[in-house]
């Protein structure tokens, strides 16, 4: 007993679709994996392929392919405070009259 589909050549659908698969990484590799569906299938009408935006979203889901968009920067600083800001001594004048009598340092809490 002979089971058909074994050895049944791949249908004209999906040879495209392998295609369009190999299409697909390979646009998603060059963005940088930020490129989602709607991209990735611009890109693809621009190359010249007609297909729908459901295909492309149904092969980037079967490959396991998405955009990872960057996040927002998050600005930690905080302004507005109540604590006492320390006094200016050098107030800007980095000349030393002698030496050894000026050192400075980076420092953060």
């Amino acid at each position: 007993m002979a089971i058909a589909w074994v050895s049944r050549k791949a249908s004209p659908r999906q040879q495209e679709n392998e295609i369009l698969s190999q299409q697909i990484q390979q646009i998603h590799q060059d963005s940088c994996q930020s490129y989602g569906s709607p991209r990735i299938h611009a890109a693809l009408v621009a190359k010249g392929w007609q297909v729908g935006c459901q295909r492309v979203v149904r092969l980037m889901a079967k490959l396991g392919v998405g955009a990872h968009p960057k996040r927002k920067f998050k600005a930690t600083t905080d302004s507005e405070h109540d604590l006492p800001i320390e006094k200016n001594v050098l107030a800007r004048d980095f000349t030393a009259t002698e030496p050894d009598r000026i050192f400075g340092t980076f420092c953060f809490d």
